[in-house]
């Protein structure tokens, strides 16, 4: 088996010297090239450097492309897949294009942002150190199934995993993970205090309403945005954990929280980036990363490749986000109502194979009382399902414009002299991205 990898390996190094030729990133085609051939060589490659790995429905790619900035700002060699691709195929990529033919690794950290479903495909053969959950919400139905078989397939992976565990305590759905195995006791739950927009009741979909051990429903202090907030099982006080890291203080307009005596700043205005800075934060700080270099980092980082992107088109400010869910969806409508300026909304929504061919999600969508939306366009490959979804919440049907073609949506969105929101899903994201900047080449 060693001479085989080793030659798996040497393979997938020439190929990628001939990707790197042709200015081709690759993606997770060596990856999968390699785990055909064997699917079990993740146990081939040694690592002697801390593995961190992060994992959710929405959040992931930002707080693993953080966590990768603050160290490598810090002065540690990192190896990331800060591209994405972060399935089984996608995450063997990155570790062909940086071992040696005969699997060693050489960095101080490692970090990869995994998708929900193969943390326990990944880790069953490959070393983890560090394990980061977020959230979970209902994405893609016809791949992922409903939230619970998901929850319940990590909880199995972790009731033998003895590393340490960073929880989103406001999540029930993550917070429960921490009873998986009671002989864990490397625990760490982060929690972000009621924010200026948080409500005493749910405002849009969501999951986990149950205690998962004794099946009361939970009871809410406060929601800050879907089934996130701070809650209690009245019953077995189930979401009554020691909180390792609490952000207080939450000031978006001033894009500004605290953790105890310190002020971090951030790029940022929404509650769900500071869920996503407080794990950096968390992970960071169990790897005594300095205050300091993690707050000059944090002020600093910025994702900018469509996730909550600010933008100047044509003169008007243009906000750009991923949303692939129902929640996604939701917290982005919830940053455009928050702004209460006048503005427009491009929404665009495609159903590729790598969106999911089920859309029926976007009927979870709250597009009620939009706020100072004065026109909405769809457009995507289900640009008039979008728009009749946005009709049914009884926003006025002349102000909706479908268009199927994205070049003709996007002039059709810069024809006023108002900001811009835009709302792009997974496939449709870095196509929108594409678009809208080639416009503004083409105006100047």
């Amino acid at each position: 088996m060693y001479i085989k990898n080793f030659f798996i390996i040497l393979i997938m190094k020439i190929l990628n010297i001939i990707l790197k030729i042709f200015n081709k990133k690759g993606g997770n085609f060596l990856g999968k090239l390699a785990f055909d051939w064997n699917p079990k060589i993740f146990k081939y490659f040694k690592v002697n450097c801390p593995v961190i790995a992060i994992t959710a429905t929405n959040g992931k790619t930002m707080t693993n492309n953080c966590i990768t900035y603050t160290l490598k700002k810090a002065g540690f060699k990192v190896i990331s897949n800060i591209e994405g691709n972060n399935m089984e195929t996608g995450i063997l990529s990155t570790i062909l294009k940086n071992c040696t033919l005969t699997g060693k690794i050489k960095s101080d950290y490692i970090i990869f942002e995994v998708d929900e479903s193969y943390v326990p495909v990944v880790f069953e053969d490959f070393r983890l150190d560090t394990l980061v959950i977020l959230n979970f919400f209902r994405d893609q139905l016809d791949r992922n199934g409903e939230v619970e078989s998901l929850i319940i397939r990590i909880n199995n992976f972790l009731k033998t995993y003895t590393g340490n565990l960073v929880l989103n305590n406001d999540d029930p759905n993550v917070s429960r993970l921490g009873q998986a195995n009671p002989s864990n006791s490397n625990i760490y739950y982060f929690s972000v205090d009621k924010y200026d927009f948080a409500t005493e009741n749910i405002k849009e979909v969501g999951e986990g309403k149950f205690c998962p051990f004794c099946k009361t429903r939970l009871e809410y202090k406060y929601y800050q945005y879907s089934h996130i907030g701070k809650f209690k099982c009245p019953k077995c006080n189930f979401g009554n954990n020691e909180i390792y890291k609490l952000a207080t203080n939450i000031n978006l307009k001033n894009k500004c929280f605290d953790i105890q005596d310190t002020t971090y700043n951030i790029k940022g205005n929404s509650i769900y980036l500071i869920y996503n800075y407080l794990a950096v934060i968390t992970v960071c700080n169990l790897y005594n990363i300095s205050a300091e270099n993690i707050k000059n980092a944090i002020s600093t980082f910025e994702l900018n490749n469509g996730r909550l992107e600010e933008l100047e088109i044509n003169g008007f400010k243009t906000i750009i986000n991923l949303a692939k869910n129902p929640t996604g969806s939701n917290v982005s409508l919830r940053i455009l109502n928050e702004d209460k300026d006048i503005k427009e909304l491009l929404f665009v929504l495609n159903d590729n194979k790598a969106d999911g061919f089920d859309v029926s999600w976007i009927w979870d969508i709250n597009f009620d009382n939009l706020t100072n939306v004065e026109r909405i366009i769809t457009s995507g490959t289900r640009a008039y399902d979008i728009a009749i979804r946005i009709k049914t919440s009884e926003y006025p049907v002349t102000k909706i414009e479908p268009y199927l073609d994205l070049k003709q949506a996007v002039e059709a969105l810069y024809k006023t002299d108002t900001k811009k929101y835009i709302i792009a899903n997974y496939t449709s994201l870095q196509p929108t991205r594409n678009e809208i900047k080639k416009f503004n080449i083409s105006q100047k």
